[in-house]
């Protein structure tokens, strides 16, 4: 669960706590953390009153019938595919770092492209656990090089604030980079699945919740107080003119890994949903083999199009907070609960305290959503007009 959830994210938090100021960043850092720790425990209780849970989907079979399992399938293959886009993004970037820009952007993103593309090209992914264990130690390697580098190099005096006056904006984008970070709910169905005693999920989750926020709260406070307002997003970004480009070459497992898996699940949900019941699900015959590959082919370009259409690594990710982030981990959590306790809202002092809960959650999650949705509109139509596809170095 870990290495599933730390990834990309951290790498936007020391912007984030630049935007906000010491004080908010890690208030909201923290706080959030602890609403993702309570809707993960949510996501727990309610696949062990429906054990016949294993996905988003199957979640919303049961609330709203096929309406449910198809809106809910949807948008967790969506999400799958926006986070695939910021891995090709990314990919780009770190090209962009390690040549000093020595060719098209567009060049590079295809490429990620390209490599992402084979990756996945294996219906079967037997050693996703080894594969996430390198992922996630690839991103704390790099995560620790570019804190010691920018510790380093630092200046004698660091402008570090409180608290900052910034708009509306800046403020809500940053909280939406920080949302990014605990985005990965809509996997805990399919690993609680995995476990052998679901019961144990809540130990699990608070491992999870204490490693990662631990190691986020580390990270943005340090990154920010040796390289000030201006520390860049990606942070590996700030290291220095040679160590960036270590930094980046370190955390190219984690670039590439963590997109081919989230890849790997998308193509895999529509292959299961064409050839359910059929005899090709685990034949390799021409027809199967072909369909995987036209699957991943066209999901792997949809991705590099909205990259190339996105082409700012904070406002891409931004969107996805507010597009997905917010139902995925707060609404639909919320809305778990309410289900599951429909008729007993007010049957105690306990209850109604929890219901009043749920009903904010749900109340933070539509503000996620439509107000990042704004923020994020707005941000990548003044940043991305003139660097959607075109051949500019993207590296900070």
């Amino acid at each position: 669960m870990i290495a599933e959830n730390m990834s990309l994210g951290i790498l936007s938090l020391p912007s984030a706590m630049a935007t906000l100021g010491l004080v908010p960043g890690v208030i909201i850092l923290v706080g959030m953390s602890g609403v993702s720790w309570y809707t993960g425990y949510v996501i727990g209780q309610f696949k062990l009153r429906f054990p016949q849970t294993h996905s988003m989907g199957d979640a919303g079979e049961l609330i709203l019938g096929r309406f449910g399992r198809e809106m809910m399938g949807i948008g967790q293959l969506l999400l799958l595919i926006f986070l695939m886009a910021s891995h090709i993004l990314t990919f780009s970037v770190l090209f962009n770092t390690i040549t000093g820009h020595g060719t098209c952007t567009i060049v590079f993103a295809v490429i990620g492209m390209v490599v992402s593309f084979i990756g996945a090209l294996p219906r079967t992914m037997n050693k996703v656990y080894y594969m996430s264990i390198v992922s996630c130690i690839s991103i704390i390697a790099a995560t620790f090089i570019t804190m010691i580098s920018i510790g380093v190099q630092a200046p004698a005096h660091v402008q570090v604030d409180a608290t900052r006056d910034v708009s509306f904006q800046d403020a809500f984008l940053a909280v939406c980079n920080i949302i990014f970070a605990y985005i990965t709910h809509v996997a805990f169905f399919g690993l609680i699945s995995e476990m052998r005693d679901p019961r144990e999920f809540p130990k699990s989750l608070t491992m999870l919740q204490v490693v990662d926020t631990s190691m986020y709260v580390v990270t943005a406070i340090v990154a920010y107080r040796y390289a000030g307002p201006d520390i860049a997003s990606p942070a590996l970004s700030s290291a220095g003119p040679v160590m960036k480009k270590v930094a980046y070459g370190i955390a190219m497992p984690t670039v590439v890994i963590a997109g081919v898996i989230y890849g790997h699940v998308a193509c895999k949900y529509i292959y299961v949903r064409v050839f359910r019941g059929s005899d090709h699900m685990h034949q390799k015959s021409m027809l199967a083999v072909g369909t995987w590959v036209g699957i991943a082919l066209a999901l792997w370009v949809i991705a590099w199009v909205i990259a190339e259409s996105i082409p700012v690594f904070n406002d891409l990710l931004s969107l996805i907070s507010a597009l997905f982030g917010s139902w995925f981990s707060y609404g639909f959590p919320a809305i778990f609960w309410l289900v599951m306790n429909k008729g007993v809202w007010f049957s105690s002092p306990r209850k109604i305290l929890l219901t009043i809960v749920n009903l904010i959650i749900l109340g933070i999650a539509c503000a996620i959503c439509g107000l990042g949705l704004y923020v994020s509109g707005k941000s990548i139509h003044e940043n991305s007009s003139s660097a959607s596809w075109t051949c500019a170095n993207n590296a900070v």
